[in-house]
């Protein structure tokens, strides 16, 4: 297999050095090659290498590099997008139709032209395909029957995209930078689509491509994809046909290392440039070696505990506040989230547009023992707690154990594996559950949606947002949520989120903990490595080495 894959890949390194880079029981490969970036990354999440389809946030990354979009997230001020393939884009006075203005001379990696019917196919197979990302394009009133009329080209350097309401235009911008709008070549997609048998569930005669586009490549992206080995390698190769500058590095190999200890080894050892899965006492030791460094950078993800309104006792407003007086902020602050989290307590990640940096809750257990006296439970009661078994949810459970004991709650953790505990949370079957939320697109409302609103609180509600899943029901929240999505002002919009987010500090059954902090452990000789707010803003076409 090693042997097929140099073969495969005659522009990358000599079969030899490949495997020591490759394999995690390789002998020790001192010097990485000076023009090729290794990083130590957990990429088993990867299950597609389809933008229309992949929504997992290692495969976000390696879009990010490998696609281009009509715009993009504006790294020095990501309350704004910037033009990637688009020169120029408006809006109509109505606040429908947007027209976006191709740049002149795109290619793909293929050598096709860039045109605005690769950006329409585009979205219509992610439309029909009708994937997990999908929503990002469907919830501006666009499906299956009607995307060829409301995202069209007009001529070949013309894109029109019409949506159902007048909304803010920073929201539907903001969202046609996620991945899911990424530009697929049409004319190389459609040479490899495969006959599909319509059915109730499918009425299309062919897959848009996507059985071959799983581990196949099609885009325009300062790098472009040479190999995907699932839960071992992914390898890309730098885009000579890119439009703007050109990466520095002439390839770029993420292997599969899912354990600290492991990537920080490799890391001292010179097998890998970046290590980019450190726990804390890893993150230290690299921090302390010369030859080392480290970096880090706020994600739009943040880490809460929730407490399902089913449960009468946990119902009453103030044992929702005082539970909030029982998490030891500063301890989980100053150890297991040490370097990869940091104390935030509202709702809106920073760098979201009106994200506030406000943390009124401390630990308190006079203040949560006087609440729970109001609430009529003076000596506490016992509750449980689903917890997913991996860190750092485990160790902040444990810790929140520690501290609602404190105040008369017997609180039993109930541990499994992801999709176990998040099957019952999903389900509304659970009393307390710890967890995160990470935004489906760098836009405020992405996590307002889902705190802050909830259309349908009975069993059978369709909208399953966090709100709807611990049944708190806020018809009023949920009015103030659709409003801001209407809001083109943005100063005015910004004020909006303000305003929800101090609500939701104050009544809701959401105790917020902090904001991911994504970390890693590089080399010295590296220059131009940078992690940016998201996970599809990673980039690597800026990096060299020494």
């Amino acid at each position: 297999m090693m042997e097929k894959f140099a073969l495969r890949s005659r522009f990358l390194l000599a079969g030899a050095a490949m495997s020591a880079l490759l394999l995690a029981g390789a002998p020790a490969f001192a010097v990485t090659p000076a023009d090729t970036l290794v990083e130590g990354f957990a990429i088993d999440d990867i299950i597609t290498m389809d933008p229309g389809e992949a929504f997992e946030l290692s495969t976000a990354e390696v879009t990010g590099n490998t696609y281009d979009l009509l715009v993009r997230l504006d790294l020095s001020d990501t309350s704004k997008v910037k033009g990637d393939l688009a020169e120029s884009w408006s809006v109509s006075d109505d606040g429908l139709t947007y027209t976006f203005k191709l740049k002149p001379g795109l290619k793909f990696a293929s050598g096709n032209p860039i045109t605005a019917a690769d950006v329409a196919y585009s979205f219509e197979r992610a439309v029909k395909l009708d994937k997990s990302p999908a929503f990002i394009i469907n919830q501006f009133g666009i499906s299956g029957d009607d995307v060829a009329d409301k995202a069209k080209a007009v001529d070949d350097t013309t894109f029109q995209f019409t949506v159902d309401k007048a909304y803010a235009p920073s929201f539907v911008l903001n969202c046609l930078s996620a991945t899911v709008a990424s530009v697929v070549d049409s004319k190389l997609v459609k040479e490899h689509i495969a006959p599909v048998t319509p059915s109730a569930d499918y009425k299309y005669d062919n897959d848009f491509g996507n059985a071959w586009l799983k581990t196949g490549y099609a885009g325009s992206g300062a790098f472009k994809l040479r190999e995907w080995r699932a839960n071992e390698a992914v390898v890309l190769e730098r885009n000579d046909n890119y439009y703007g500058e050109k990466a520095k590095l002439a390839r770029v190999i993420y292997r599969n290392m899912k354990e600290s200890s492991g990537q920080r080894l490799a890391l001292e050892a010179g097998d890998i440039d970046v290590a980019r899965n450190l726990e804390p006492n890893d993150l230290d030791a690299i921090a302390k070696n010369a030859d080392l460094t480290t970096t880090s950078a706020p994600k739009g993800t943040v880490y809460y505990i929730s407490l399902n309104q089913k449960n009468p006792k946990l119902a009453k407003p103030e044992v929702r506040q005082a539970f909030k007086y029982l998490v030891d902020y500063d301890a989980l602050g100053s150890t297991i989230l040490k370097g990869i989290g940091e104390i935030h307590q509202s709702f809106l990640p920073k760098g979201d547009l009106g994200a506030i940096d406000e943390n009124p809750f401390k630990l308190d257990v006079a203040k949560a023992k006087e609440l729970l006296a109001k609430a009529g439970l003076p000596d506490g009661f016992s509750v449980t707690m689903d917890v997913r078994s991996t860190q750092p949810v485990t160790g902040m459970a444990e810790s929140f154990q520690q501290t609602v004991g404190q105040a008369g709650i017997k609180l039993e953790i109930i541990p499994g594996d992801g999709k176990q505990t998040l099957t019952k949370y999903r389900a509304r079957n659970h009393d307390i559950y710890i967890g995160q939320w990470g935004q489906d697109y760098f836009d405020p409302n992405s996590n307002a949606q889902t705190f802050a609103s909830n259309p349908d609180n009975s069993d059978e509600g369709k909208t399953k947002t966090l709100a709807w899943r611990n049944a708190w029901d806020i018809p009023d929240l949920t009015k103030q949520t659709e409003a801001a999505l209407l809001e083109k002002d943005s100063a005015k919009r910004a004020a909006m989120y303000q305003d929800l987010q101090k609500k939701i500090l104050d009544t809701s059954p959401f105790i917020v903990i902090h904001q991911q902090l994504e970390v890693a452990g590089l080399r010295k000789n590296l220059k131009g490595f940078a992690l940016g707010p998201s996970f599809d803003t990673n980039f690597v076409g800026t990096i060299s080495k020494e």
